[in-house]
């Protein structure tokens, strides 16, 4: 797979035997130090990205300039995103914005009403890149080019500028992925309403939505140089994207006696779709083949091991891919070592610490099922939460010493020790690992040192002022506080508890957001946050039965 710029092959999945020599070398340069200059000059003169980066400038200056540096970037991004571009090409166009909202509006609802599935099914922004390019194209071939402008000033636009271009399939991708997953203030609303029986009146709990996904959004904005610029922060996900649209709008050229890229994509998502009909609608059973089960169907030890929906699945054959891509995305577009990583854990914790602490009884967890995320009593049955709680939807701990303790699976129970574990970790791993780069960022010393080919192309353009998602993230917390005083007695958080919100948010963001733009587990590592805040909204609100979240 070339690295040139004249090159229309893109590397769907990138394998170290096909590493251009060029990139190679490149890199035993920066190893050296650049120690020959003609040689590295060479280089660069017969790299066409570069010299439409630098622009007018000379190879010499390059050299000289060490703000900029061709080595910085990670070897899958410089294998996969292209290094020219079009600073002409029509972005913000009728038919992006028009595409985009319908995008974000079907991939929202289709993602948050699949979600109470055990398995949830995901639709992915790569669902809306497929689907909008046919429809952008039958646009660009029916839409007037007329001109219209708005009466009393100087603005005109077209609804049809030209071709459906690569940038305005971006868009509405970007557009698309506002939608593409599901909004944790939702499972407040679930939870109150399905486990606790209460009423959560609709506008209180869209003002709850609201707020939280517009603070996110602050948040995004505030760190955007420590997790967008560094060329060390590369997204494995965002790859697949990208690789896609080259796929997609590049020239492609079928080699003789094989498919082309086009031809394979086609074959290929014809095929997946016609295969989940079997698992998802003709033969459900594909999702979890549990042969131990079969073998001793009336042994509780084998339904307990074997079982790939109420056990621990050993053995268990999965041919779903939803099922299997339901919680932690695509393997495909994870790093090895991350999925490597996941393994071992899941390994030593499903099948060696979890049948110990079972066989051995601990906290009476014998009594339970091994796998559930149920809540039970001491004898077994489900406990019920309604017994426990009096009519301003607090903790009787009268009734609770009454009715009994609380009692969770020991799958349950290590579910939420990992979650603690994991989140220090995560801490620590940042610390340790980035910690030098974050402070070089911190204090601006990333402007004077060496910046890779991509981030120097982006100074073209103009970057959205710092200042307005702090403007975002301000108002939105005085209208959360707002909102929780007006309404607390259906939110049940206080003014302070907003705060204290926010606090661990900005602790937290920062390194969550490094571990998903290098290893791709952003619904992992923030779930984990979820179970650690609940434990702590627990020991803070001691009687709020709104804040014992449980399902």
């Amino acid at each position: 797979s070339s690295m040139r710029t004249d090159s229309p092959r893109t590397p769907l999945i990138r394998r170290e035997d096909q590493v251009d020599e060029s990139v190679k070398k490149r890199r035993r340069h920066d190893r050296q130090g650049v120690a020959d200059r003609l040689t590295a000059l060479h280089e660069i003169e017969t790299f066409p990205a570069w010299k439409h980066a630098i622009g007018s400038s000379s190879c010499e200056d390059v050299l000289e300039d060490e703000t900029i540096h061709p080595f910085q970037i990670p070897e899958e991004v410089e294998l996969i995103v292209p290094t020219t571009d079009d600073i002409a090409m029509p972005v913000s166009t009728f038919r992006a914005w028009m595409l985009g909202i319908l995008s974000c509006i079907g991939t929202s609802f289709v993602n948050q009403f699949f979600w109470f599935r055990t398995e949830p099914l995901s639709i992915t922004s790569v669902f809306s890149q497929i689907a909008v390019l046919p429809l952008g194209r039958i646009m660009a071939a029916t839409l007037p080019h007329r001109r219209y402008g708005i009466p009393g000033t100087d603005f005109r636009f077209s609804l049809n500028p030209g071709p459906f271009n690569k940038k305005e399939h971006v868009l509405i991708t970007v557009m698309a992925n506002a939608g593409a997953s599901s909004v944790y203030a939702i499972h407040i609303v679930s939870i109150v309403k399905i486990f606790y029986k209460k009423t959560i009146q609709f506008y209180v709990a869209f003002l709850l939505v609201l707020t939280t996904q517009i603070l996110g959004f602050g948040w995004a904005g505030l760190f955007r140089k420590f997790l967008i610029e560094p060329a060390t922060m590369w997204w494995p996900s965002s790859l697949v994207q990208v690789s896609l649209f080259r796929a997609l709008h590049e020239e492609d050229q079928r080699p003789r006696g094989q498919l082309s890229r086009n031809q394979f994509f086609v074959l290929a998502i014809s095929c997946s779709f016609a295969y989940y009909l079997f698992p998802g609608y003709l033969f459900p059973m594909l999702t979890s083949l549990s042969w131990l089960c079969w073998v001793f169907p009336s042994s509780v030890v084998a339904q307990q091991i074997g079982s790939g929906l109420k056990g621990l699945g050993l053995g268990a054959i999965g041919l779903d891919w939803s099922a299997i891509c339901a919680y932690y995305k695509s393997p495909l577009a994870t790093p090895w070592f991350a999925v490597a990583n996941m393994m071992v854990g899941f390994v030593i914790t499903t099948y060696i610490i979890i049948p110990l602490a079972y066989s051995h009884n601990l906290y009476e967890a014998r009594r339970f099922p091994i796998f559930s995320s149920g809540l039970f009593t001491q004898s077994g049955e489900t406990y019920d939460t309604s017994k426990v709680l009096n009519g301003q939807f607090e903790l009787d701990l009268t009734a609770y010493a009454n009715y009994g303790k609380l009692y969770l699976s020991d799958s349950f129970v290590f579910t939420y020790a990992i979650g603690f574990s994991s989140l220090a970790a995560t801490l620590v791993h940042v610390l340790l690992f980035h910690g030098r780069d974050l402070w070089r960022l911190g204090t601006d010393k990333f402007r004077n040192d060496r910046k890779d080919l991509h981030t120097r192309m982006m100074e073209h353009y103009k970057q959205v002022p710092i200042s307005w998602f702090l403007f975002f993230l301000f108002i939105t917390i005085i209208v959360s506080i707002v909102i929780c005083e007006v309404f607390n007695e259906q939110l049940q958080l206080s003014w302070w508890g907003v705060l204290l919100a926010c606090a661990l948010a900005l602790l937290f963001a920062l390194p969550l957001g490094i571990i998903n733009s290098t290893t791709n587990q952003v619904s992992f590592s923030s779930a984990l946050l979820f179970v650690q805040l609940c434990f702590l909204c627990n020991y803070i609100f001691r009687t709020r039965a709104a804040l014992l979240v449980r399902k």
